[in-house]
């Protein structure tokens, strides 16, 4: 290759030994060295290697990673626990030629004839045509969003540090210390190791799973930040050890999804220093961030816009808004992605500024102190009967009416309205009924969005980032709605 970011590997010898605190830390360098040469006997390629990567291991995941930025390697960051079908689509769409991470019997669907798997690599002088040459890894991070649909957005290690670089002067930082509980692959836990190693911070690293389980670490939680979802947090707050235990980190990041009322009393009220955060994959996390002092002050917007970052509100027509409008969001930074993978990219630096505005589905205004505040997503936006219904404010009502565990809504087809305002609710008691929180909700909403409809379950699926399928609860709840009114 012609040239190589080798001094990813080198400053991974200049930190102090225990930068990484994790079991089995120790094995980093040896590993990572161990993958790094594995990659560099394919350096006579024209093209660089594409990898998935789905080591389940932290230690592992994070070596293989470094090495296959500083080979230039093309990184797919897969989720070891997708399903088959979610696994079909990264084959299909990727065709790797080396998989880190997975053994034949570990998988649970074989790849597509003629795909390489571990230990098995193109063929010395087979031609690759997908990819033209650059001197720059690519790293290929998955987002679905909530529709479900695996899609990678492009990355390069510029996009991540500049990230990086907005992070630390928004917290006016030389080192940052991260304590990490997300997942790796995602970018909310991948930013988390480039902010600690490309500043010389330290990175504990330590599952949820283990965390509920009160495996806590003999760190000094003021040094760290930690970063969780909403339904994260409010697990946490129920046990009045973890309330203790968080209540002395430097800051706790939020985000992932919408936190609502109830939860942000309860973190102001344990003295959680809060900093809720809007970002996202493409963005590689955050460009907007409420400082935690603004936070115990009352403020629950998303803060100021990151230095790296310009943030436009615009209207359906693409034209800027004014303070105070409500429109969609649109963003350009310097940590902005380079476009979606698909088979037809072809990585040429030329392409790099290739997305250089980013128009997302969010709603949102700008306040008068330039502090970004979220209304929703203008894709879950609701028509009912002319007039326009946002999820979230009614999700936040319900909650309100401390009635619920969680509740999702969404709008079903109406022959009359249009769409009809429908709550998928889990109640706190069996015995509540839709009646009752319908009841609280008078005053605080408009009739218009009080839901028409009010399904009770169990639980709510959410993945690992908080976020509900919402396509796929409407589907169920319309296909609930016909069976009922089949037998009524």
């Amino acid at each position: 290759m012609v040239r190589t970011l080798k001094h990813l590997v080198e400053q991974a010898y200049s930190l102090p030994k225990d930068w990484l605190i994790y079991e089995h830390s120790h094995q980093f360098l040896q590993l990572t060295e161990k993958y790094y040469l594995e990659l560099t006997q394919f350096s006579h390629w024209q093209t660089p290697p594409k990898i998935i990567l789905a080591e389940r291991e932290p230690v592992q995941f994070l070596a293989a990673f470094l090495a296959a930025c500083a080979t230039n390697s093309s990184v797919f960051l897969c989720n070891p626990n997708w399903v088959k079908d979610e696994w079909q689509q990264v084959f299909e769409l990727v065709q790797p030629d080396i998989i880190w991470g997975m053994e034949r019997g570990q998988r649970n669907s074989e790849p597509p004839l003629g795909i390489g798997v571990k230990g098995e690599t193109r063929r010395q002088g087979e031609k690759e045509t997908i990819f033209e040459f650059s001197d720059s890894p690519k790293i290929m991070i998955p987002t679905g969003g909530s529709s479900g649909k695996i899609k990678f957005a492009i990355h390069t290690w510029d996009t991540l540090t500049a990230s990086v670089r907005g992070f630390t002067e928004y917290f006016q930082l030389q080192q940052v210390n991260s304590f990490c509980v997300l997942p790796l692959y995602h970018v909310s836990g991948l930013m988390q190791f480039i902010r600690s190693f490309t500043t010389g911070g330290k990175l504990v690293i330590l599952p949820f799973k283990n965390l509920e389980s009160c495996q806590l670490t003999n760190i000094n939680p003021s040094d760290f930040f930690i970063s969780l979802v909403p339904t994260q947090l409010q697990r946490l707050l129920q046990n009045f050890d973890f309330t203790q235990w968080l209540s002395q980190f430097k800051t706790v990041l939020l985000g992932g999804a919408p936190a609502w009322e109830e939860l942000l009393v309860k973190a102001r009220y344990y003295q959680i220093n809060l900093s809720l955060t809007y970002g996202m994959t493409e963005t590689a996390s955050g460009i907007a961030t409420l400082k935690p002092d603004d936070f115990r002050h009352g403020k629950v917007n998303c803060g100021q816009i990151l230095p790296h970052a310009k943030v436009t509100i615009r209207n359906e027509l693409g034209e800027a808004l004014q303070t105070n409008q409500i429109g969609n969001i649109a963003i350009q930074a310097q940590s902005l992605y380079l476009g979606y993978y698909s088979l037809n990219t072809a990585f040429k630096e030329a392409n790099y500024s290739s997305v250089s505005i980013f128009n997302t589905d969010d709603l949102g205004f700008l306040d008068n102190e330039g502090y970004l505040n979220i209304i929703g997503r203008s894709s879950d936006k609701i028509i009912t009967g002319g007039e326009n219904v946002y999820p979230l404010e009614v999700e936040s009502a319900i909650r309100a009416t401390a009635m619920v565990i969680d509740v999702c809504v969404i709008g079903i087809p109406n022959r009359d309205w249009g769409q009809a305002v429908t709550a998928i609710y889990v109640p706190k008691n069996v015995s509540t009924s839709s009646e009752e929180i319908q009841n609280l909700l008078k005053g605080k909403l408009s009739k218009f969005k009080i839901p028409k409809y009010w399904f009770p379950v169990q639980f709510l699926s959410r993945n690992s980032q908080g976020k509900i399928n919402r396509q796929q609860l409407q589907q169920e709840a319309i296909e609930h709605l016909n069976l009922s009114n089949r037998f009524s």
